[in-house]
């Protein structure tokens, strides 16, 4: 695939000032803003106004698509399946945890400061490292049905240290299977993907604990998403995922 890269501005620096400081603590008053504005135009109107051309759009490119498909290539690189199967086998846990950190690393925004802190601080130890690895194997490439693999990383997780956010966040749960498999898997960001099924009238049957009725009701959304926008052409779940994240998250004064 050929990434696209332009110089235009980026939605992030397009923000109001005020919000750029404060990072995420404004993010109910951004929320709100993009529930007046929907009043007035759809979801996939608003995202042509800010991306003319759709999935394929420069801006859109720049500053959403292409870093999630450049992280997705470093885990096809650094840990698919045989090589990772080779880092377990040989006991390289801290290895396998330096790669993961370093391809989330390649995303933007997708884990907030707090949830990239408590991922670094769970798997700093031997054993947590180990658990991680082990897990993520399991849930990444293992041969069981997804529901159990989700289900019993949940379980996991839960399991590893807690510095001031606990590690076991939909967030966290997510955004490895998506981006190791980002044609089957989407990562979900709690609040911004409430509103979109909120706004559609779909029963997202979200909770904050970790399950398999929210996820397999979030990969029915994808689909119901998939068909909104199936003129645009969506390649895969990056694109629906990104599609949610532009629509809700941003302003009309973008």
């Amino acid at each position: 695939m050929n990434l696209i890269s332009s110089q235009q501005f980026s939605f992030w620096h397009r923000l109001p000032r005020q919000f750029r400081k404060s990072g995420y603590s404004r993010f109910d008053e951004q929320m709100e803003i993009g529930k007046a504005l929907m009043t007035v135009e759809s979801p996939k109107e608003k995202f042509l106004r800010l991306c003319p051309g759709g999935f394929n759009d420069p801006r859109y490119l720049k500053d959403e698509r292409n870093c999630k498909w450049v992280a997705h290539e470093m885990w096809c690189e650094l840990l698919n399946q045989e090589e990772f199967a080779r880092l377990l086998a040989e006991d390289h846990y801290h290895e396998i945890c330096r790669r993961v950190l370093k391809v989330e690393a390649k995303t933007k925004f997708m884990l907030s400061q707090f949830e990239k802190s408590a991922l670094h601080h769970a798997i700093k130890g031997d054993l947590f490292a180990g658990l991680m690895a082990e897990s993520l194997f399991d849930l990444v490439y293992g041969d069981d049905d997804f529901e159990k693999r989700l289900v019993e990383f949940a379980t996991d997780l839960s399991l590893l240290p807690k510095k001031q956010t606990h590690p076991a966040k939909w967030t966290i749960a997510t955004i490895f299977p998506f981006l190791a498999h980002p044609q089957t898997h989407i990562f979900l960001k709690p609040e911004v993907t409430q509103a979109a099924a909120k706004r559609r009238g779909f029963t997202l049957n979200y909770t904050p604990e970790l399950n398999w009725l929210t996820y397999s009701s979030l990969l029915d959304f994808s689909e119901v998403l998939a068909k909104e926008v199936a003129d645009l052409h969506p390649r895969d779940m990056i694109d629906i995922q990104s599609y949610i994240w532009v629509t809700e998250f941003y302003e009309s004064d973008l």
